[in-house]
């Protein structure tokens, strides 16, 4: 009786994905071409500008103080209650959670890995720089200033840049960036462009951030998805070694017959290389089985048995030989 194998969830998931193994051909993957490094370039310079600006306490730290000072949850108390809920959209959990829902139905749809690839790198790259300028430049926030008019720089703080903004920019960033079509990537790039932003001024209306936090911010989540583009070839190698892990997982379990559901596991003794050790480590038959090949009644050769039969007696002779005289008795 042949059994099938049963498929579990991912193999499920794997073979949705087999039903269409290439790209679809009107998705095309962004390069790093001449414009996309002008931006780039012209984005870094503009982020040095805002760090530089901030080093040297310039207009724009009177303004952070001058913003802090107005207190905007308190001029605008109305719309307190929607901010809070709003600056839920750049907090990472949420959104990572939502767009990777999200972008987990395109790869079912579009039968590659590359939206969800995509999305880890994005938010790896983003730790990693967002997390040590963070660190790095140590800046305390409004709610903990300690000198009106100085830019609370290297004082074990993390707050420069907006980590809520920067995770906007990515996180809502990313759908446009593997948007499908230009119309899309222009929507959803203006969408996510507001989306952050409004995080960003969400902050300085509670007043947990500068104003300069919000644009390095910014300007650091746009520096992620512009440079994207060149992380797209280690994105595809790992796409093709994902897939062919799972073709040696599934070649392994062809190979390997299921065991039926309750039997004891078998052991294989090893047999040794040398041919004259074969016969002293292979398996023995039962004793109750007559070793070689079983041939017929009439085929098998008679043997007499040497000898009598009969158990010895003591009183008996073997035939041929003189008994002893016996002792006569009796009168």
């Amino acid at each position: 009786m042949r059994t099938e194998p049963k498929l579990t969830r991912l193999d499920r998931v794997f073979a949705r994905l087999d039903r269409e193994p290439e790209r679809p051909a009107h998705i095309d993957v962004p390069k790093m071409s001449r414009h996309r490094i002008v931006l780039f370039a012209a984005t870094l310079a503009f982020y040095g500008a805002i760090v530089w600006a901030v080093v040297i306490t310039s207009w724009l730290v009177r303004l952070d103080w001058q913003v802090m000072f107005f207190r905007p949850y308190q001029q605008w108390s109305e719309i307190h209650w929607f901010v809070d809920y709003y600056v839920v959209l750049g907090q990472r959990g949420p959104t990572a959670v939502m767009v990777a829902a999200w972008l987990g139905w395109r790869s079912w749809r579009q039968h590659t890995l590359r939206p969800l690839l995509a999305l880890g790198v994005s938010l790896l790259l983003l730790n990693i720089t967002v997390g040590a300028a963070k660190y790095g430049m140590g800046r305390l926030g409004p709610h903990y200033a300690t000198t009106i008019g100085s830019n609370e720089m290297w004082l074990g703080g993390d707050i420069f840049p907006s980590g809520h903004t920067a995770n906007a920019v990515v996180t809502w960033g990313i759908l446009a960036y593997l948007a499908s079509s230009a119309r899309a990537q222009r929507w959803l790039s203006a969408v996510s462009a507001v989306t952050s932003l409004g995080v960003g001024m969400a902050t300085v209306y509670l007043g947990t951030h500068w104003l300069s936090d919000v644009l390095l911010g910014w300007t650091a989540g746009l520096l992620i998805l512009l440079g994207l583009p060149w992380f797209e070839p280690l994105i595809a190698r790992a796409e093709d070694a994902i897939f062919d892990l799972r073709d040696r997982l599934r070649a392994r379990r062809r190979r390997t017959p299921a065991a039926p559901a309750g039997a004891p596991p078998v052991l294989v003794t090893p047999v040794p290389a040398d041919r004259d050790d074969v016969a002293a480590h292979s398996p023995r038959a039962p004793v109750y089985l007559a070793p070689g090949p079983h041939t017929t009644r009439s085929e098998r050769t008679p043997t007499t048995p040497a000898g009598s039969r009969r158990p010895p007696h003591p009183e008996r002779h073997p035939r041929g030989s003189t008994p002893s005289a016996r002792p006569v008795t009796g009168g």
